[in-house]
C-alpha cells in the first residue's frame, strides 16, 4: 500500500493549503480537488508536518469534504493537488430505517466501509434516488464511529458497482444513470455485470493459458448431447446459464450396468431429493417439466476430491490492489451436504480451511494448484470480459488426478465463506483490496485515461 496523508481541517477561512514541502518541488499547484469539485487556493509548505494536509472550512465547504480528520491519498494533475479517492459504491434496495439504510446487507456495507483508514480513501454508499444531478452533488450514507450518516459529496472519482443481483442491474432507470455517469462525466466503473455462465466459458475457452481449466461445456439443444456427454463422463450437471446460490441445479447420472438414470436436485421445499428413472425421458419430462431448457447449460461431471464421501469444492476470490495487480486473497474449501447436489451452506454444505481436511503437506500442494489456476483465469478475464474488472470470486474443484476445474465465475462474490472464524483475516483482506483498486484506477484515470475510457 502507498502512503496516505492525513487531511485536517483548521478552523480558519483563508483559502490556503499547508501541505508537505515535496509536495511544492518542481510543481505549480494553483487548485485542490476532492471527487469532481475543485477550487483555486494558494500552497504553503509545512515547515515539520510530512505527513499531513491542512485545508481551512473555506476550503472544506467550497469541496463539500466531510469534517473528519482522514487518511486520503494524493495525486497530482496539471497544476491541481487532488485528494481522495472518493469512492462511490453504488447499489440498490435502500430503507427509511436510519440503522439499517441498504436492509439486510447493511451490516456488509458497514464493513465494507470500516477499511476507509487502513486504505486511505473515502468510500459512501449511494443509489440512484441519491443523485442531484444540477448540484453535481450526491447524499452519501457513510459509516462514522459505529453510527450511519448522510454527507453531501461531489462526484466520485471512481464507481464501485455493488448491485444485488440481475434484476436491478437490467433496471431501465439504473442502466441510464450508469451511462450518464460513465459517458457525460467520465468516472471510471468497476465490477460491473453479472457474469454469464456460457459466455464465460465461450470466452475463455479460446484462451490456451486456461482452457485446461474448463470442464465441457454446453447450451442445452437435445437429449441427444446430454446422452453423449452421460456416456463420455457418467455424470453431468445442468445449470440456469443465469443462476447463482446453486439454485436450479441438477445432476444427471448414468449406471450403465443398470441402465438406469438418476437425478440429483434440490425440491421447492429446499429438500435435497435423488430419483431413478429407467430412461433419460422419463427423468427429463418429470424433473424439468417446468423448467425453459433453453435457459440452461449441460457441464460435464468432475470426480472431485472428497471428505468423508463428500464432494469438496473450493472459493478462492481474487482482487486488484492499489498498483492494479492481481491477488489471491480467500481460499476456502466447502463440503457438500448429504445428499446434496451442490456445496452451498443452504443445502447443508460446511465451509472449512483447507488445512481442517488434508495433512499440511497436502493442503500446501492444494493451495499452489488453486492459486496458480486463479490468478491465470483473473488475468484471462480481465483480457477477454469488457468493463474493469477489480475481485472475482471461483468455484474451482480438484479431481482425483490433481487437475484443477473451473465450475463458475462470480464477478460479485457471495462472503459466506467468511462466517467461518478462521477465515476472518482474508474477510479484511478482500475488503481492502475491493476498495484499495479505487486508487490505481484514480491515478490512472488521470495518468492513462484512453486505457480507461477505451
Amino acid at each position: 500500500m502507498r502512503k496516505p496523508y492525513l487531511i485536517e481541517v483548521a478552523q480558519n477561512d483563508q483559502l490556503v493549503v499547508f501541505c508537505p514541502p515535496t509536495f511544492l518541488k518542481d510543481k505549480e499547484l494553483t487548485r485542490i480537488a476532492f471527487g469532481s469539485r475543485s477550487i483555486e487556493v494558494d500552497f504553503i509548505a509545512h515547515p515539520d508536518q510530512n505527513d499531513r494536509i491542512s485545508i481551512s472550512r473555506e476550503i472544506q465547504k467550497a469541496l463539500h469534504f466531510p469534517n473528519f480528520n482522514t487518511p486520503l491519498h494524493v495525486f497530482f494533475d496539471n497544476h491541481s493537488l487532488i485528494i481522495g479517492p472518493l469512492v462511490g459504491i453504488f447499489t440498490a434496495g435502500f430503507t427509511t430505517l436510519p440503522t439499517e439504510p441498504i436492509g439486510e446487507r447493511t451490516l456488509f456495507f458497514s464493513k465494507l466501509l470500516s477499511v476507509n483508514k487502513i486504505v486511505g480513501a473515502f468510500p459512501f454508499i449511494f443509489g440512484e434516488q441519491h443523485i442531484d444531478w444540477d448540484q453535481g452533488i450526491i447524499e452519501g450514507h457513510i459509516f462514522h464511529n459505529d453510527a450511519w450518516e448522510t454527507v453531501e459529496v461531489p462526484f466520485p472519482n471512481v464507481i464501485y458497482d455493488r448491485l444485488p443481483n440481475r434484476k436491478s442491474e437490467s433496471n431501465p432507470i439504473l442502466i441510464k444513470v450508469r451511462d450518464r455517469l460513465q459517458k457525460e462525466y467520465h468516472i471510471p466503473w468497476y465490477n460491473p455485470g453479472f457474469f454469464n455462465k456460457l459466455d464465460i466459458h465461450e470466452r475463455l475457452i479460446q484462451d490456451e493459458t486456461v482452457a485446461k481449466f474448463l470442464p465441457e461445456t454446453l447450451p442445452f439443444t437435445s437429449f441427444s448431447s446430454i446422452e453423449t456427454m452421460l456416456s463420455t463422463h457418467g455424470h453431468v450437471f445442468i445449470k440456469p446459464k443465469n443462476g447463482s446460490l446453486g439454485l436450479g441445479v441438477h445432476q444427471l447420472i448414468y449406471d450403465k450396468y443398470n441402465d438406469d438414470y438418476f437425478c440429483r436436485y434440490q425440491d421447492e421445499n429446499g429438500v435435497n431429493r435423488l430419483r431413478k428413472f429407467s430412461s433419460l425421458e422419463r427423468l427429463m419430462s418429470n424433473v424439468f417439466s417446468n423448467q425453459s431448457l433453453e435457459k440452461m447449460v449441460v457441464q460435464q461431471g468432475i470426480n472431485l476430491l472428497r471428505s468423508e464421501s463428500r464432494t469438496i469444492d473450493f472459493r478462492v476470490h481474487t482482487n486488484k490492489d492499489d498498483l492494479g495487480n492481481w491477488h489471491v486473497s480467500a481460499i476456502a474449501a466447502k463440503i457438500a451436504g448429504p445428499g446434496s447436489v451442490t456445496t452451498h451452506t443452504r443445502s447443508g454444505g460446511e465451509i472449512k480451511t483447507i488445512e481442517e481436511i488434508f495433512p499440511l503437506e497436502e493442503s500446501t500442494l492444494h493451495k499452489e494448484r488453486l492459486s496458480d489456476a486463479a490468478l491465470l483465469l483473473s488475468n484471462s478475464l480481465d483480457r477477454h470480459v469488457e468493463g474493469i474488472i477489480g475481485e472475482i470470486g471461483f468455484d474451482l474443484g480438484i479431481d482425483r488426478n490433481g487437475d484443477v476445474w473451473l465450475f463458475e465465475a462470480n464477478s460479485k462474490p457471495g462472503r459466506t465463506i467468511f462466517s467461518h472464524p478462521g477465515l476472518k483475516d482474508f474477510d479484511l483482506l478482500t475488503r481492502k483490496l475491493s476498495i484499495a483498486f479505487a486508487v490505481f484506477l484514480t491515478e490512472q484515470s488521470l495518468l492513462h485515461p484512453e486505457e480507461i475510457f477505451t
